[in-house]
């Protein structure tokens, strides 16, 4: 008996300006049309969540690949890690240069090293070494990051993280899978935070903070506040929750914890090893698309601080013959 196959995919939790939502929901919406079909099929949830991310570090109107945000130095530096659940196996980067997909050389790492984590420009050898192809720095910059980085970082020093909340574009790009074989997998990709420190590293290429998988309990996949986020390891303490609540349950009492006890912002998505989904954020609003359980995709951004419209999935594993 075949599981039926999950994909909930994010775009960054903040304060997302009503001018570009529409860009913002089309993204994760092109993530899910695109991989879910091919999930359906018989792809492992590894390969889903890096094809996710893939579409979502294309798409300039993100913060991941190209539309990365510049650092205090006007660079771009790329971090991202991804994890499988079957093994606990995982690859990650942070502070490279002149890649589109990060989180295909964090897949290379985990598959064709003998490491986990690559950083900087021993990252970038490793990627030239595996034929993983380099772009120019051009090709990644938007003039959204190029008008910001002039008007708020530009003689002005770095932005504060505070800010980036209220309008500075944030948004994180994630997703989580489970596949036929109800195995799990996650993966996270970010520029971080606009105007940061050169070699600032965040949450998101760090294991159980910006994401984690295990299928004896679930995956996740967190956006936010990244210096925060890593204090509280969100995306683990998130999937131990489950050993005793609900994925949705299991999400909501994540984000409180990042509120309560670092006063953290950030959100979070996830699968449980049921198949049940979960998400919550405490930011203004979060981008998020999933197939619910009657097949159908969604695609929104959430405003609620909470959480969102009732998930379509039953409670449980579902089946579907193979």
């Amino acid at each position: 008996m075949a599981v039926k196959p999950r994909l909930i995919v994010h775009a960054g939790a903040w304060d997302i300006p009503a001018d570009v939502e529409a860009e913002h929901t089309a993204a994760v919406r092109r993530a899910i049309d695109l991989v879910y079909p091919r999930l359906q099929a018989g792809m492992s949830a590894l390969d889903a969540v890096e094809a996710a991310v893939c579409v979502l570090e294309e798409d300039p109107a993100l913060n991941a690949g190209r539309g990365a945000v510049l650092n205090a130095r006007g660079e771009i530096e790329l971090d991202a890690m991804l994890m499988d659940g079957k093994a606990l196996r995982v690859g990650a980067v942070a502070a490279v240069h002149n890649l589109l997909h990060p989180v295909s050389l964090a897949r290379a790492i985990m598959e064709r090293s003998e490491h986990c984590f690559l950083v900087g420009s021993g990252a970038l050898e490793f990627a030239r070494s595996v034929g993983l192809s380099e772009v120019d720095a051009q090709e990644l910059l938007t003039e959204r990051e190029i008008a910001y980085y002039r008007k708020h970082v530009l003689g002005k020093g770095r932005c504060t993280a505070a800010a980036t909340f209220g309008g500075v574009p944030a948004d994180t790009v994630g997703a989580v899978a489970m596949d036929t074989e109800g195995h799990l997998a996650a993966a996270t990709s970010t520029g971080g935070s606009p105007g940061k420190l050169p070699g600032r590293v965040g949450d998101s290429p760090l294991v159980g903070s910006g994401a984690y998988a295990d299928d004896e309990t679930g995956a996740a996949s967190a956006t936010g506040w990244g210096e925060y986020i890593m204090r509280v390891v969100l995306a683990k303490t998130a999937c131990d929750l489950l050993a005793n609540l609900g994925a949705q349950e299991a999400a909501h009492t994540a984000i409180a914890i990042l509120k309560q006890r670092v006063h953290g912002l950030g959100g979070l998505i996830m699968i449980d090893r049921h198949g049940n989904y979960g998400y919550a954020h405490n930011t203004a609003k979060m981008a998020l698309g999933y197939v619910a359980g009657d097949g159908v995709a969604q695609a929104y951004i959430c405003h609620d601080s909470v959480a969102g419209p009732e998930l379509l999935v039953p409670t449980g594993p579902e089946q579907s013959p193979s």
